[in-house]
């Protein structure tokens, strides 16, 4: 029977990213992407303008519908929250469904370059702790990971995968972006030269190929390889086109990458 992933996540009508990117990468790696939208926006929220359909109220009827249909999932991919309550749904589907082979991966998304979103409360960021405690994976950008330091010291996840670290590396002076892997046992750094720019939808791309290797009973390694060189050809193609940043990166051509 094929894989089969629940992904939480907002629909965005622009900037590539939440459920487009999702469905598409997680199709392309032969994985069944069963979307459950927290949000409905005309553009997702880089824009300076976008209006934004909450789905709060239709969550539990989706997890009572998928209880009733004895759904089974190979994993649960969270995203895009907007507001507490819905974080609180998705506690609830993860305690029902986050069992026997199934696994949970969290990212989550509340803040980059060293701010927190706006939309964002203090009551949503301890909600996210909470999520995050529960997740097998968590796949936080540097400014998320210190936000959610105070529960990731103990009894945190098994996986946490820090991304979009931009450093100068000091065998060859080469600036690069990289994602760091930090289990109880190693550490893995998957590095590729900076080729400029910061793009929506990129961090959502990265994690979905995680999951999809997951769901595939690929290792995190080389998912992490993966994800980088695909994402780096994208980047490439859209610093050279110059697309604004808020539309994302062409990533589309290159999802043969990710066919097995």
């Amino acid at each position: 029977m094929g894989k089969k992933v629940a992904v939480i996540n907002d629909l965005s009508g622009f900037g590539r990213c939440s459920l487009t990117a999702a469905i598409s990468v997680l199709s392309a790696m032969g994985v069944q992407a069963c979307p459950l939208p927290t949000a409905v926006l005309s553009a997702q929220t880089g824009y300076e303008d976008y209006h934004c359909v909450s789905l709060t109220e239709e969550m539990e009827q989706f997890r009572r519908s998928w209880e009733k249909m004895e759904a089974r999932f190979d994993g649960i991919y969270t995203g895009f929250a907007a507001d507490e309550e819905q974080i609180g749904h998705m506690i609830h589907i993860a305690e029902t469904f986050h069992k026997k082979k199934a696994f949970l991966l969290v990212d989550p998304i509340m803040g980059d370059h060293g701010y927190k979103f706006d939309i964002f409360s203090i009551e949503f960021c301890r909600k996210m702790r909470e999520l995050a405690k529960m997740a097998d994976i968590v796949t936080p950008n540097l400014t998320e990971l210190c936000i959610l330091t105070e529960n990731l010291r103990k009894d945190g996840p098994r996986t946490v995968v820090v991304t979009g670290i931009q450093f100068c590396d000091n065998e060859d002076g080469i600036q690069k972006m990289g994602n760091l892997a930090v289990t109880g046992k190693e550490t893995h750094l998957a590095a590729f030269p900076y080729v400029g720019g910061s793009y929506s939808g990129t961090g959502d791309l990265f994690a979905s190929v995680l999951t999809g290797g997951l769901a595939r009973g690929e290792n995190l390694k080389s998912m992490m390889e993966l994800a980088g060189s695909f994402i780096e050809k994208a980047i490439t193609d859209a610093v050279k086109e110059e697309i604004p940043r808020n539309d994302g990166v062409e990533y589309e051509k290159y999802l043969h990458m990710l066919m097995k």
